[in-house]
């Protein structure tokens, strides 16, 4: 049985087939965890890259050994020094992610690892269409093994990063398809030759679309567990009324500032505030009136820290403000004061004016320690005198309240 037309034209429309599935996978904007942990996947496993590279590197030795073929030799020379490139790569890779890489940065860095991969699927289809011109079985096997381990570890190893994954899927099958269906159109002796060659061509073209459709489900279902978990773990470090950090993250954050902050001339404050006249406001108008004004006393102090700063919410009215990088005391106090005077301006609360001040107590880390908790008892302690004396007034820690919340947090 023959084919009546050249078979190469039945692959003349593959690739734009192939690619068609891309405009098929969504393009919205990632978040940057979900974006973090998925680039994080690229860099996370040397085997498999080093696995193929020395499977290629072996299998043109083997039909090197055989055919003697320059060409052969030069593409093993090339999959091998690119595949120490790589690995290269992720080394560093790891070794610079020990701080915590913007967005950037790690857009670089993708780059870089996909200027890799499809370096590789382009030797590997150089290396296909070199081989699969010959009519040596065994060649065509090893050849066609290579491409179909390349294709599923690429799928199932980056198939989270679609157009690194499609992209170098692509570049390696696709000219390896045009190699089978021109060559199968020659004339070549006698009995079946062309069908061999269209089989084998078909086989890596059905093989490819699946692999594509495959990874439009692996790079949706990761996207969407990956959203959930971060959804699920900001959701834990909230406070649902105000949408402020609660204890967790707040503890997450003072850890983070401490370092960069609570060293050599730098120091970190930490303000304790408490709403005055709070409790009447929820006995007078109710609870909603007194939730209203709680999300409002959020958006008025993130409305005056800095961005590297953390306002948290331990409940009920009691708040707690982390100041970072602060050179002297008078900057603590500066911060303090106006707060005062931004939390005892009016609320426009149900069409009603409501007034509420703070006090705040203080404390200020190295000085006062560097425990959490032990600087939270002194603000405490500091924040007690100030109710003592009187609405919307501050306090600093005093040797004191130090010594007291030593024994406390013992």
């Amino acid at each position: 049985m023959h084919f009546m037309e050249n078979p190469a034209t039945l692959f003349r429309r593959l690739p734009a087939k192939l690619t068609h599935h891309l405009g098929r996978w969504p393009q919205a904007a990632l978040p940057d965890a979900v974006y973090r942990d998925l680039v994080e996947t690229l860099f996370s496993m040397r085997l498999p890259i080093l696995g193929l590279g020395i499977l290629y590197v072996l299998s043109a030795a083997v039909i090197f050994a055989q055919d003697r073929d320059p060409v052969i030799a030069a593409l093993m020379a090339a999959a091998a020094a690119l595949t120490a490139a790589r690995l290269a790569l992720l080394i560093a890779y790891q070794r610079r992610a020990g701080g915590m890489l913007t967005v950037t940065e790690l857009r670089r860095w993708e780059r870089s690892y996909a200027i890799g991969s499809h370096a590789f699927a382009l030797l590997l289809a150089g290396f296909s269409i070199t081989v699969l011109q010959s009519h040596a079985p065994l060649n065509h096997l090893l050849v066609i093994s290579l491409i179909f381990t390349f294709g599923a570890g690429i799928v199932s190893r980056i198939g989270v990063r679609p157009a690194i994954c499609v992209t170098s899927l692509l570049l390696a099958t696709v000219p390896a398809i045009i190699a089978l269906a021109v060559h199968a159109g020659t004339r070549y002796g006698t009995g079946i030759h062309s069908e061999y060659f269209i089989v084998e061509a078909f086989l890596l073209a059905v093989v490819t679309a699946l692999s594509l459709e495959s990874v439009r489900h692996l790079h949706r279902t990761a996207v969407e567990h990956l959203t959930v978990k971060h959804d699920l773990a900001h959701l834990v470090r909230q406070d649902a009324l105000t949408g402020l950090p609660n204890r967790l993250m707040l503890r997450e954050r003072f850890r983070d500032s401490l370092p960069s902050t609570a060293s050599g001339d730098r120091q970190l404050a930490l303000h304790f505030l408490d709403l005055d006249g709070f409790k009447a406001i929820n006995d007078r108008y109710g609870h909603l009136a007194g939730d209203a004004v709680l999300r409002e006393v959020a958006l008025r102090l993130n409305a005056i820290v800095r961005s590297g700063d953390t306002v948290a919410r331990l409940g009920g009215d009691e708040f707690i403000v982390i100041q970072a990088d602060v050179r002297h005391e008078g900057e603590a106090e500066m911060l303090a004061r106006r707060i005062i005077r931004n939390l005892s301006a009016p609320y426009q609360i149900m069409d009603m004016t409501m007034h509420i001040s703070v006090s705040i107590g203080i404390a200020m880390a190295p000085r006062h320690g560097l425990n959490l908790e032990h600087l939270t008892a002194c603000a405490d302690a500091a924040l007690y005198r100030s109710k003592r004396g009187g609405k919307a007034q501050l306090y600093f820690c005093t040797p004191e309240d130090v010594a007291n919340a030593a024994r406390a947090v013992a």
